[in-house]
């Protein structure tokens, strides 16, 4: 992160979602919008420790819990805006057969049911957090993960391809709590999959099979 950029929220139309209301996504936006918030008044305390070039004994308690929590919202700040520019109305269940996300998933799981059976796993899992689909840059290799409280569990150097918000207030307004998977039948009936298709960095069908 830039500690001297002062961030502004991001604007997402997602007016009209299929399965996720518009009440839930202004709600939504205000959760990012705080997200946003604090990473930048984390960033300005932060800096104002270091403005002297060294932070003192003293000062190193509320330094770290200072930069520990910047983590956490960074990191929601970030995956909100993964989550949300992976949406759009009159989204697609499925990528077409063709496309780069497709072929990157048969050659990671075998097939293209396989990957996703093994993602939604993730998503119905017990607990809050995210279900992630991301790439290894070096290989173009798939791997589904869970990560919680935002900046636990990610995988260093991998891209988030696919990103799926799993905490309850993404759906509470619209699902009950045990109703999780309408929720993600909901969200994969939105997917923008050229959006998903452009995150990818490798040339599908020439990586390596290795993980």
């Amino acid at each position: 992160m830039d500690s001297g950029k002062v961030y502004q929220p991001r604007q997402f139309n997602l007016s009209g979602l299929s399965g996720i209301s518009d009440k839930t996504l202004e709600m939504h936006f205000k959760l990012y919008e705080g997200y946003v918030k604090e990473t930048n008044n984390l960033t300005e305390k932060i800096n104002e420790f270091i403005k002297d070039g060294r932070v003192d004994k003293e000062e190193m308690p509320a330094y770290s819990e200072l930069t520990r929590r910047l983590g956490f919202e960074y990191n929601g700040m970030v995956l909100h805006e993964y989550y949300f520019g992976n949406m759009k109305r009159g989204g697609s269940v499925d990528p077409e057969n063709s496309s780069r996300f497709f072929k990157a998933a048969e050659e990671s799981f075998g097939s293209y049911d396989i990957w996703k059976t093994d993602f939604v796993s993730v998503g119905k899992m017990r607990g809050v957090g995210w279900a992630i689909c991301y790439e290894n840059p070096e290989n173009g290799r798939l791997s589904n993960h869970w990560i919680t409280l935002h900046e636990t569990g990610n995988v260093a150097g991998f891209i988030p391809v696919l990103v799926m918000d799993v905490w309850e207030h993404a759906f509470i307004l619209d699902y009950k709590p045990a109703d999780r998977p309408k929720y993600i039948e909901a969200f994969f009936s939105n997917i923008d999959w050229e959006e998903v298709n452009g995150r990818l960095r490798a040339n599908t069908g020439t990586q390596s099979k290795s993980a």
